[in-house]
């Protein structure tokens, strides 16, 4: 079957996209590939889902960040009201030498806020519920689970997804496992971390950042009068090859995963570690954990996100060779692959800038609206084709041949 538009990944970006194609173009058929058995069960079923402003002095991050929190948190409670907790966020200085910096941000804040003992509340923190955010987000889409994109082919205005599905345009939200784009400058960071569910006495009025994120508890206690809260997270990066995390993202339980530096012994480390920085910003009583999840964000390696046509480094470099000596050729001239698109590079802050970058996107394929830039993916090429590492990879590939 030949759909309009196929979404390979599940998680809160792929979820948004399906959301605003449907929006954008409803009578189209979109279909949506994972490999897990639903919906958030990669990095967005491990992210804590906190919507949180970013601090700090005026830059292109900051206003990102800011411009989608606002965005996001409206969609929230426009389409799932009954998903999102919105109490505030109370952010907290990890140290003296942070608190000093924090108080410095006080006047290029851009919402409003409230100071208290141990930092400033931020009304406009919030919660959602990632499973059923992304459930809701998605639900007028076709969708296959369990199912592994191998291969991905071009031919004649058709990409064919392991020689059985074919759509007339592809979307690759695929988080850190980026294997499917075989072009160096995509150049994914997976970041592994681990976040708690907790049961505990203590009723949590709004939540926290400092070290950690402490979640506002659910509204109800259970019948052992405990409330449900959320602690997160770690953050690891691993020396290891891309295979070897390509392998461990396949599977739903990280510590299936053989010769892999996320260890039992990390795992055990890691729920300790979060309990005890949590303990310095609340006073928990009656613990219990529930669950445990692990996965791994998506970060670039200039942390902002990547969206849009995913170029062709070889076909571009091929047509205007002298680029890799620095001589400047307009990004509307790089040669991309045709109706391929990738949204990625979300890292810690899925929940938050997904819901706006997926309506770029699409405004982008289908009424062809321009993206911003310092959110393309032409920003990491042309930074990526002036290199030693560029011309090192041209020559041992035979583009110029």
């Amino acid at each position: 079957m030949t759909y309009d538009y196929v979404i390979v990944g599940a998680g809160i970006a792929g979820c948004s996209i399906s959301h605003f194609l449907h929006e954008k173009d409803p009578q189209k058929k979109i279909l949506m590939l994972d490999r897990h058995s639903n919906v958030a069960k990669g990095a967005s079923g491990a992210a804590g889902a906190f919507l949180s402003p970013l601090l700090g002095k005026p830059n292109k991050l900051k206003n990102l960040v800011n411009k989608s929190l606002v965005f996001s948190t409206n969609l929230y409670k426009n389409v799932a009201s009954e998903f999102i907790i919105h109490s505030g966020v109370e952010r907290i200085p990890k140290d003296k030498v942070d608190a000093e910096k924090f108080l410095s941000y006080m006047e290029f804040n851009d919402f409003d806020y409230e100071l208290k003992d141990q930092g400033a509340f931020f009304p406009i923190g919030s919660k959602v519920n990632s499973l059923e955010i992304c459930k809701i987000l998605s639900k007028k889409s076709e969708k296959k689970f369990d199912y592994e994109v191998k291969h991905i082919s071009y031919d004649d205005g058709i990409w064919s997804i392991n020689d059985e599905i074919q759509t007339k345009k592809l979307i690759l939200s695929t988080g850190a496992d980026v294997s499917l784009i075989e072009e160096y400058y995509f150049n994914i960071r997976p970041v592994w971390g681990q976040r708690i569910d907790i049961k505990t006495s203590t009723k949590v009025s709004h939540n926290y950042h400092k070290e950690c994120s402490i979640s506002v508890s659910e509204r109800q206690r259970d019948k052992e009068g405990l409330y449900t809260s959320t602690i997160g997270a770690t953050h690891h990066r691993f020396d290891c090859d891309n295979q070897t995390h390509h392998e461990c993202l396949r599977k739903e339980d990280v510590l299936d995963c053989k010769d892999f530096p996320y260890t039992k012994e990390i795992y055990n480390s890691d729920t300790k570690k979060l309990l005890e920085l949590a303990s310095q910003i609340l006073n928990l009583k009656d613990v219990q954990i529930c669950d445990v999840k692990v996965g791994a964000r998506a970060s670039s390696v200039d942390f902002f996100p990547m969206v849009g046509n995913l170029i062709n480094a070889k076909d571009t470099i091929n047509k205007f060779p002298y680029i890799i000596n620095g001589t400047h050729v307009q990004k509307e001239r790089y040669d991309c692959y045709p109706n391929l698109y990738v949204l990625n590079g979300v890292s810690g802050r899925g929940f938050v800038l997904s819901p706006y970058l997926a309506s770029n996107l699409v405004d982008l394929i289908v009424e062809d609206k321009n993206l911003e830039d310092d959110i393309t993916v032409h920003r990491l090429f042309t930074r990526w084709v002036r290199t030693k590492k560029a011309k090192e990879i041209v020559t041992e590939r035979g583009y110029l041949n």
